[in-house]
């Protein structure tokens, strides 16, 4: 179905106020979950409800949680979220990291246990519009791997994101990439199998190693693997991922016993940077600038196709579905709604 932003923002919110969060963590959780929806990441929106629901009536997401700080030696901090809504307390570590950037000139946090995080493109939006560079490196402890090595046919990671983001100017808009380090986000296969559409060629591995593009199989009793992007490029950065928000951080890691009833658990390495301390304000933004214009002077291999730079295809993705609605597959929709009525909801018409 195709649903208003702001509808399906109100619906939300009462599906994740129905675990007992307070209304500004709903409104925190809501509007991350929207927005991935409207910025084209499906696999991170509203749909990630039914698992945040399953994982909070099974006690494994704590809402309303406060973190322990680990240890804060003034530019480094380690935080514990305890489960906690993920989007809520990453968020209050990358506000901490801003703030401490703005002093000393550099932050780093380590967040350790957060229930997932969601969208990570958001925290680097939330520390460009602050004038920072930052860089995000995460890890995802759930169950068995979905992800394969470099020339392997069994999971050893899962999606492991990583994020960079670079402040905007008066003229451009803040540089974002962010990208899982699989082909595609373990996301984005469930909406292809709950919408019944074929994954893109070369990103599944069926459970004999042979491509197929049938999202089906990573929900078999024999479950096939996601492949790396870039083999040997996201196979490598993957494993960084996992060490860096895992072990360094001190976060529970793939390797760590994590059944699938644990629910979803996420370790963040954050590095936040000011840039101001690093060059003339003026002469940085023009090189920036001048950085993007040459990038996109390219022509295009496809007439119809511009070149984009990282950000640009979110920030087409939301102008289009703030006019057109969002589009909202019948198995996801279907699920939400029954919850919608186990917790006797109303459900948007």
């Amino acid at each position: 179905m195709i649903i208003n932003h702001e509808t399906l923002r109100t619906f939300a919110a009462r599906l994740v106020a129905a675990g007992g969060s307070t209304p500004s963590e709903v409104a925190i959780v809501t509007d991350h979950l929207v927005e991935a929806n409207l910025r084209g990441h499906d696999s991170h929106g509203v749909g990630m409800l039914v698992a945040y629901v399953r994982d909070f009536e099974a006690g494994t997401l704590h809402p309303n949680q406060k973190p322990e700080i680990v240890s804060d030696t003034g530019t480094i901090s380690v935080w514990d979220a305890r489960a906690g809504y993920g989007q809520v307390i990453a968020r209050q570590a990358v506000e901490w990291a801003i703030n401490t950037a703005r002093e000393h000139g550099v932050a780093v946090n380590g967040l350790r246990n957060a229930h997932h995080i969601g969208r990570v493109g958001t925290y680097g939006e939330i520390a460009a519009r602050a004038g920072m560079v930052s860089l995000h490196f995460v890890n995802v402890a759930s169950g068995p791997p979905p992800v394969a090595p470099f020339r392997g046919k069994q999971g050893r990671f899962l999606t492991n994101p990583v994020c960079i983001a670079i402040p905007g100017t008066t003229a451009n808009e803040p540089i974002l990439l962010d990208f899982a380090t699989s082909r595609v986000a373990m996301g984005k296969v469930r909406v292809a199998h709950n919408a019944g559409k074929p994954m893109l060629d070369g990103a599944l591995l069926d459970h004999d190693g042979k491509p197929t593009t049938n999202p089906g199989v990573m929900y078999a009793e024999d479950r096939g693997v996601v492949l790396p992007f870039g083999e040997h490029k996201g196979s490598g950065l993957a494993l960084i991922c996992e060490i860096l928000a895992g072990a360094i951080v001190g976060s529970a890691s793939v390797s760590t016993n994590t059944p699938p009833e644990r629910g979803i658990i996420n370790g963040m390495l954050s590095i936040v940077i000011d840039p101001a301390r690093l060059n003339n304000h003026d002469s940085m933004m023009a090189e920036i600038d001048s950085m993007i214009a040459w990038v996109k002077s390219a022509a295009p291999a496809d007439p119809s196709l511009p070149v984009l730079i990282a950000g640009e295809p979110e920030r087409i993705a939301r102008a289009d579905r703030i006019a057109n609605g969002i589009e909202i597959d019948e198995t996801t929709w279907t699920q939400l709604t029954d919850i919608a009525q186990r917790y006797q909801i109303a459900v948007p018409g």
